[in-house]
């Protein structure tokens, strides 16, 4: 199972949570909001309205918060 990264082209934050996701050898998929209008549908369905929001065990995470993402990643096995 990988992650899910709802993010837009232009968001600092998404490209230092990316980065972080790779430095740490976590497999992801990002939806880019900018390019798929759409997702931004997903993302209200999870309760926000901005990105970026990462998706780990069907748990979703606003904004780079390094602990929680981790703490989700080692549920992954």
């Amino acid at each position: 199972m990988k992650a899910i990264v709802y993010a837009t082209s232009h968001c600092p934050e998404c490209h230092v949570l990316k980065m972080f996701l790779r430095d740490y050898q976590v497999d992801f998929e990002v939806r880019n909001c900018s390019t798929h209008p759409s997702y931004w549908e997903d993302v209200k369905g999870y309760g926000f309205l901005g990105v970026p929001v990462t998706v780990i065990n069907g748990k979703a995470i606003q904004g780079f918060s390094p602990e929680e993402i981790m703490n989700e990643v080692k549920k992954l096995g």
